[in-house]
């Protein structure tokens, strides 16, 4: 590699931000050629080692290697999930076959596995400290799930399994962003968006001019079933429209998923069994906390009867309501009617909050406030660093005894190109060993308002916002030897858990004082407002409770098929898998459907998706914790942060959870959050 390509070494940036002004295609194209190649160089190197394996030569040397290869896949696919242009697209595409190869390449190597397995044995005889333990323990696991202990057809059958995964993964991915962006519902009469803020109407008029259509509409999908936009339009058609522009996406035509899942799953299944798994949620359930499915389905069997009761009786009260307007309710109505509700039984309008909610005061005056108050830290915009995106914001966090943390970058709007969803993500690792300090990366899909226009969110945006923080605090707060320990390199069903608790400032009188303002007047939204949020927090719960529950039993149905199960038609096993899940109603669709399901078919949550309602019972027992610890205080930060977020993978998370509760955590607080409780 030339010394021209802005990827070959280390970024002379502050904290080694990647140069992204510099950075082309073809140097992502060269530096992911090379890095594979400089990496199978070091690999062998220390595979042709003739001293006896130790730790230092095997496992340490293993965590140096291949960072050119790191540095370049961490920036590229950042830069893909953000701003995935067709060239990117492309690119993605091209590499991803390969990588997955060069990864086969390293796990599958049997004379690297015997090194690690050399270590592996004599662990505890050498001295080692605990984190070094636990790394040697992580390696030998890592590679005996990978199939380093499999014969030698069977692991030629592991690489021709991978090897489809990866290009099916990348086309449904790839199909969902461009049938999302095909479903955007176009509108060409002005009247029909009755319901909607004129930021919102602006917001679309610019979203139809961008797309071609000047002088129309354009309202574009979010990524999840229900869209934002139905609980405020009155035009039942445009609903209805919407709705199942949402469902139906990525389910048929050019852009179809529906097959693609079919063999995804149907691969997982094949993986699974070779390394000697029952199933794909086997696999994943056994290196997580849960351990095994059994335990999943012991939690979930807890939740579905009580929130299929609260649901009904939700939809009951929403049907009445309708009935009162002719309407019979239909799952395009329920947001709407649910809102009414809000408004007329609580005194809460959701839409009128909006103006207390602009962006950047709700990200400085409350998001970074919070941490400011629970942690100490600040935070210093830097206009001198760029992004990837002229949208992207980038921010030095400061401890509070004055040295740096590291970097925070913040993109908050949708694009065409953007996946949808929100998510946190790192471009550097915090490491001692490498002497790296942490940059993570928050983003969001809020809709961009026209040109200046504030920002306004929804309280649900306000809740994703603190949340993707809470994994923010979890990467910057990183104090590891080990990359493979850093920040949110934890068990999956436990990652969830620090940035769900993050989400309890929210709604906290202190944080909600400082940034819940009225845009044009400056009047801080009323305390007896909130008052009335908090008392109408109840009201829904079933119906999100059952769809959150749908897509999680959908995803452990797609991922408990045998090998040899045959599925010809996506959407007719769906019907099948919630309707013996007990949640085969139309009413209430499922979070997200299989042919949008992007966290387990193109993410890495597969068989995964109940990582948020195990992270829940954690998380909402922990908040319960802090409220009864003295809430917003320096010392329940000093405790988070000292036992939780600064250890990331080092620890046993279990162990973790313990030092703060004193005990075993149960599922209590959670049942009385959700209202599943009599």
């Amino acid at each position: 590699m030339t010394a021209a390509n802005p990827l070959s070494e280390r970024s002379e940036l502050p904290f080694e931000l990647p140069p992204f002004s510099r950075i082309h295609l073809d140097d992502y194209r060269q530096a992911f050629a090379d890095g594979m190649s400089a990496r199978l160089a070091e690999i062998e190197t220390i595979v042709a080692n003739p001293d006896p394996p130790t730790f230092a030569n095997t496992i340490e040397a293993m965590e140096g290697s291949g960072r050119l290869l790191h540095r370049t896949s961490i920036s590229f696919f950042n830069v893909l999930s953000s701003n995935g242009t067709p060239d990117f697209l492309a690119l993605e595409a091209e590499v991803s076959p390969q990588l997955t190869a060069h990864y086969d390449a390293v796990s599958l190597n049997p004379e690297l596995f015997a090194r690690i397995t050399a270590v592996h044995q004599h662990r505890s005889q050498t001295g080692l400290q605990p984190a070094a333990i636990r790394l040697v323990e992580r390696y030998h696991r890592d590679f005996a799930r990978s199939g380093a202990q499999l014969s030698a057809d069977d692991a030629a059958t592991m690489r021709d399994i991978n090897q489809q995964l990866s290009v099916l993964a990348t086309t449904f991915g790839q199909n969902l962003l461009a049938g999302t962006r095909a479903a955007a519902v176009l509108v060409t009469d002005a009247t029909e968006l009755d319901g909607l803020s004129t930021e919102d109407v602006d917001a679309a008029a610019e979203q139809a001019a961008e797309a071609g259509q000047p002088g129309k509409y354009l309202i574009p999908l979010v990524l999840p079933t229900g869209q934002p936009s139905l609980a405020r339009l009155t035009n039942r058609s445009l609903r209805q429209r919407i709705h199942e522009a949402s469902v139906g996406r990525a389910s048929a035509g050019q852009y179809d998923n529906g097959p693609i899942a079919i063999k995804i799953a149907n691969l997982r299944a094949r993986r699974a069994r070779l390394l000697g798994f029952g199933t794909h949620a086997d696999f994943v359930a056994a290196d997580g906390t849960a351990k095994t499915s059994a335990a999943v389905d012991e939690l979930l069997s807890q939740l579905v009867r009580p929130a299929v009761v609260n649901a009904r009786a939700e939809a009951a009260r929403m049907s009445e309501l309708a009935g009162r307007d002719g309407i019979q309710l239909a799952a395009w109505d329920c947001a709407f009617y649910s809102e009414r509700i809000r408004a007329e039984n609580y005194s809460v309008d959701r839409a009128a909050l909006r103006p207390y909610l602009e962006l950047n005061r709700v990200l400085q005056d409350g998001v970074f406030y919070a941490a400011t108050q629970l942690y100490g830290i600040t935070f210093e915009l830097r206009e001198d660093l760029a992004g990837y995106h002229p949208d992207v914001r980038v921010f030095e966090v400061e401890d509070a005894d004055g040295h740096s943390l590291g970097l925070f970058l913040f993109d908050p709007f949708a694009r065409d190109t953007k996946r949808g969803g929100a998510w946190m993500n790192t471009f550097v690792d915090q490491s001692e060993l490498l002497g790296q300090r942490p940059i993570v990366v928050n983003n969001m899909n809020v809709t961009k308002p026209a040109p200046g226009e504030p920002a306004l969110l929804t309280t649900d945006s306000v809740r994703t916002l603190f949340h993707e923080f809470g994994h923010a605090l979890h990467g910057l707060f990183s104090q590891v030897r080990y990359p493979r320990f850093s920040g949110t390199s934890v068990p999956g069903d436990f990652v969830e858990y620090p940035s769900q608790v993050n989400e309890m400032w929210q709604w906290w009188p202190q944080v909600l004082g400082n940034y819940a303002f009225h845009i044009e007047t400056g009047e801080a939204l009323p305390v007896e407002v909130v008052e009335r949020i908090t008392a109408a927090e109840l009201w829904g719960a079933g119906f999100a409770t059952v769809e959150y529950l749908g897509a999680t039993l959908l995803d452990q149905a797609w991922h408990r098929i045998s090998a040899e199960q045959v599925i010809t038609d996506a959407q007719a096993f769906e019907r099948e898998a919630l309707e013996k899940a007990g949640l085969g109603w139309d009413l209430v669709p499922p979070r997200y459907r299989t042919t949008y399901f992007q966290h387990i078919f193109s993410g890495g949550y597969s068989a995964g998706y109940y990582f948020y309602i195990w992270a829940e019972v954690l998380d909402a027992d922990t908040v319960e914790w802090v409220n009864a610890s003295g809430g917003l205080t320096r010392e329940n930060g000093d405790i988070l942060r000292g036992k939780l977020l600064a250890i990331g993978g080092e620890h046993d998370p279990m162990e973790a959870v313990r030092s703060i509760l004193g005990r075993d955590p149960v599922i209590g607080p959670l049942l009385r959050r959700r209202g599943l409780v009599s």
